[in-house]
């Protein structure tokens, strides 16, 4: 069984978990909205994948006999400058999600919950990957110098992400 301090901290996790889903989603619209449907494919696939990491939490704290708690979800940005300032803020994002993990497991050790500690031991993991896949591309859009031919190349690429999930909410009609 969950501590009550545990519990309301993997709650309020889970609340950042669909954010970041809804941050991304409004990245993608972003990107659709100036015409780069590749990196719009990639934030829309990250957002699905923060779906799932929502859904490894939610499924957790049923699992340890706990109530999922859902809050308010804050509205995010919709304008970004470049797609340069997007990803920035996507790699901005990612560390802030990092450090909750951190210190979610820092809980876990301090609660002396060893089961919830072993749980976000694939998160802490998935952070490195999530925060490295992000840095490389703010690192090659820093590097074209929004060059318009080496961003349309890089959108090409990023298409190549798709969502996996069917239906018209990430499929566009």
């Amino acid at each position: 069984m969950l501590s009550e301090k545990m519990l309301e901290a993997l709650n309020e996790q889970l609340n950042r978990e669909l954010y970041s889903a809804y941050l991304y989603f409004s990245m993608a619209a972003y990107f659709e909205d100036i015409n780069l449907e590749g990196f719009a494919s990639w934030m829309k696939a990250q957002a699905e994948e923060e779906l799932g990491h929502a859904l490894r939490f939610y499924n957790y704290i049923y699992d340890r006999n706990g109530r999922v708690e859902l809050k308010e979800i804050q509205k995010p940005p919709k304008e970004w400058k470049s797609p340069l300032d997007a990803f920035e803020a996507a790699y901005e994002h990612e560390q802030f999600i990092s450090k909750c993990i951190n210190e979610l497991a820092a809980l876990a050790e301090e609660e002396k919950d060893y089961s919830t500690r072993a749980f976000l031991e694939w998160f802490i993991n998935e952070q490195v990957e999530e925060e490295a896949s992000v840095k490389r591309i703010v690192d090659r859009l820093k590097f074209v110098k929004g060059s318009p031919e080496a961003i349309f190349m890089i959108d090409q690429e990023l298409n190549q992400r798709q969502p996996q999930l069917p239906g018209l909410l990430l499929q566009g009609g």
